[in-house]
């Protein structure tokens, strides 16, 4: 039997990059359930891609009227929610990193609002609907353990959502509901495009593969597979943890 035979999951952001990777294993395990995205036209090319068992709710995530709608959909189509990853996050559209010099209090509220507030009500929103026994999965970021230029905000978000992952576990074990935190590394998705010039493209990736012990950034699929694990009953015994998906680069050092 498949690890997630049977089982229904809502995968936020799940139209492009890490959340389609999580789909689609979540999809090859067994699974069916709910993308959401803010794009319409590749949330549609998402669900056709990963066929009939998938359905697409356009929503943002910041938004609560929004989150409660995919929660409830979901709900209607499926009758019961056993899987949500809260993926949605990442770059602020039209607001650019920036050291603390730069930084305004509204891009600044525009980085938290997405990468860390609508974690919480995405968490808040989906209890009336989660089965008991759910497995909730908080996307992080190895961001989180390594300073970076321009970053601040964005780790901080990230730092916090590992800490929510056992606060949450605490708040719902009288439902037997584990939150887990999944932390990617450099992961090779269209992100890099809307952060980095085109013409220095290749070399910014190439520095990520400089630093990851592997060798290589991650692929979706490789965020996909431990998703599916902490999704799947075989990680019963884990519980408000983070497991970092980042071919070493947070816990191995290349320094000669």
């Amino acid at each position: 039997m498949s690890k997630l035979s049977n089982k229904v999951t809502v995968v936020t952001g799940g139209n492009s990059g890490i959340g389609f990777g999580i789909a689609k294993a979540f999809k090859k395990a067994g699974a069916f359930g709910t993308v959401t995205g803010r794009n319409e036209v590749t949330l549609n090319n998402t669900v056709e891609a990963l066929g009939d068992h998938f359905i697409g709710v356009t929503g943002d995530v910041t938004n609560n009227n929004d989150l409660e709608n995919i929660f409830k959909k979901t709900f209607d189509k499926f009758g019961k929610i056993d899987v949500l990853v809260v993926n949605a996050g990442g770059i602020v559209d039209g607001v650019p990193m920036g050291s603390i010099n730069d930084a305004t209090e509204e891009s600044y509220d525009s980085y938290m609002d997405l990468n860390l507030k609508s974690a919480y009500f995405t968490v808040q929103k989906s209890l009336p609907y989660l089965n008991d026994g759910a497995s909730i999965i908080l996307i992080g970021s190895s961001a989180a353990h390594r300073a970076a230029p321009g970053m601040a905000i964005y780790a901080a978000a990230k730092a916090a959502i590992i800490s929510l992952a056992k606060g949450l576990s605490l708040d719902l074990l009288s439902r037997k509901i584990r939150v887990n935190a999944l932390s990617p590394g450099s992961i090779d998705t269209p992100v890099f495009g809307k952060i980095v010039p085109q013409e220095q493209l290749e070399q910014v990736k190439q520095l990520w593969i400089d630093i990851t012990p592997v060798g290589r950034q991650g692929l979706p699929s490789d965020i996909g597979n431990a998703a599916v694990f902490l999704a799947s009953d075989e990680s019963a015994f884990i519980v408000g943890t983070e497991i970092l998906s980042d071919g070493g680069l947070t816990n191995i050092s290349l320094m000669k």
